[in-house]
């Protein structure tokens, strides 16, 4: 079993406990320890991450463009080393880990093209001889909270756009995954991060929970989790001048028209449903069907998901992968029996594979008869689950997408322009698409959901700016 270090202070360190991470393909041996660091080792990661923005703020942003675009080529160098890990920790497939891996790169060359540009603003002043702009400036010391199921590519998110800004980051990786997070923060202290910049933080929550959210310190919390931890946090924030970005629930639908391209929409909507076994923000979890073409759809929907083959994500023949947890699968599991228990249907799969009974395996399964009162069709599952629904029409459709305490996501499958750019606009969700997967959002896209989903900052793109920088103006008088 690998013994790992965590970074603190531009030095690996270790403590004298340790967590250890298993693979769900197989729970029964560890495959590596990090340690489990103690409120005093985060406090003092506090300390290096104030004396590293007092630094990192005055770097060249061409510098900071430098350490981003070497650690962006370590990654890719690094790729299989790197997607193992997150395979084996994970229980992703290798090719989904591999993409994980190069998208990571992407952030950081994608944030350090936008170091170099400018962020601000030239506005007229109404007084004579006058010259007003604003400029956009880092906000401190970023608390950076991500979780289990996209590893690496939740930390490249966050990280990249508030470091290449001039924050300093102390970044506490989920307990079940953090291999993934110390490649990235090994990739920029190989790249010559300067100290203190980036501290990561292994630990038990339970542990460290009051150091790591209650120091005066922190400027700003991006955490992407449930909607419980989210508000809790909200909550603990609510008196203080810290700013929360929260990337929460999604209960993402698709909606298939009778004038869809009907095997397409079934392989995108099996792709976005059963990919990484559900565990996306963004998977679709429900498909809502016009009545004429349901049985139709249906009957290639299930052949699809028929074809995937279930397995370890090691193996490249394997399509669906195990859930991150046995606590992950036991609640998938909880939640398919208190769907049937409430009149849904399984249509296919439904239950663990009890071919591998050491691993965290549920079947991909497909609920049909589900009404909008079941918690199957209203409450985030996160797992390899499709629930469908049955409708009469567009503007039925739309409806049952937007009865819905989120709106991450949705997709529409038409041909119809006018029903494309209606259901654009009439979709209550934060990312919107048309005859592709819920799944799948570029690196400069701005990327958030509405509702119970998110908060107002967005992450992605030029907009997670206004989370990680405030706005100053500023007035020259250039006259005698």
């Amino acid at each position: 079993m690998r013994t790992l270090e965590t970074l603190s202070g531009g030095e690996w360190t270790r403590t004298g406990e340790w967590i250890d991470v298993h693979d769900p393909a197989d729970v029964r041996t560890p495959l590596a320890r990090v340690p489990a660091l103690s409120a005093k080792d985060v406090t003092r990661a506090y300390d290096h991450a104030e004396r590293g923005f007092a630094a990192w703020k005055r770097t060249s942003p061409f510098e900071r463009a430098r350490v981003f675009t070497e650690a962006a080529r370590l990654i890719r160098e690094r790729v299989e080393e790197i997607a193992a890990d997150v395979t084996a920790e994970n229980g992703k497939t290798l090719a989904e880990a591999t993409g994980e891996t190069l998208k990571a790169a992407d952030f950081l060359e994608y944030y350090a093209g936008l170091a170099r540009q400018g962020y601000g603003t030239l506005l007229h002043d109404a007084r004579p001889q006058h010259r007003t702009h604003t400029q956009r400036e880092p906000i401190g010391v970023i608390l950076v909270i991500s979780p289990w199921n996209d590893p690496l590519i939740t930390p490249a998110r966050k990280l990249a756009p508030l470091l290449a800004a001039g924050n300093a980051a102390v970044f506490k990786p989920a307990t079940e995954t953090p291999l993934s997070g110390l490649h990235f923060a090994r990739a920029l202290h190989d790249a010559g991060l300067p100290a203190g910049v980036l501290n990561v933080v292994t630990g038990r929550t339970a542990e460290i929970e009051e150091a790591l959210l209650d120091d005066p310190r922190i400027a700003g919390i991006t955490f992407t989790g449930s909607n419980a931890v989210g508000n809790r946090i909200r909550r603990r924030l609510a008196d203080r001048n810290v700013r929360f970005q929260g990337e929460l629930g999604g209960k993402n639908a698709s909606v298939v028209l009778r004038d869809a391209a009907l095997p397409a929409a079934a392989k995108a909507v099996v792709a976005a449903s059963f990919g990484q076994a559900g565990q996306r923000c963004t998977a679709t979890s429900r498909v809502i069907v016009e009545r004429s073409v349901y049985d139709e759809f249906i009957a290639l929907l299930v052949a699809e998901v028929a074809a995937l083959t279930v397995g370890p994500g090691s193996d490249p023949a394997t399509t669906l992968c195990p859930l991150s947890s046995p606590k992950q699968r036991d609640s998938v599991l909880a939640d398919l029996g208190r769907a049937v228990e409430q009149g849904a249907t399984v249509l296919t799969g439904g239950r663990a594979d009890t071919e591998r009974p050491h691993g965290c395996y549920v079947q991909p399964t497909v609920l049909a008869g589900v009404t909008p009162e079941m918690a199957v069709w209203r409450e985030e599952v996160f797992g390899p689950v499709l629930a469908v629904r049955v409708v009469g029409d567009f503007d039925a459709a739309v409806d049952a997408v937007n009865d819905s305490a989120f709106g991450l996501a949705a997709a529409v499958f038409t041909r119809d322009l006018t029903a494309a750019y209606r259901f654009a606009d009439e979709a209550e969700c934060g990312q919107v698409a048309v005859n592709t997967t819920t799944t799948g959002w570029d690196v400069h896209l701005p990327f958030g959901g509405f509702h119970d989903s998110g908060t107002g900052y967005k992450e992605q793109g030029e907009e997670v700016l206004r989370f990680s920088t405030r706005v100053k103006t500023v007035a020259v008088h250039f006259g005698a």
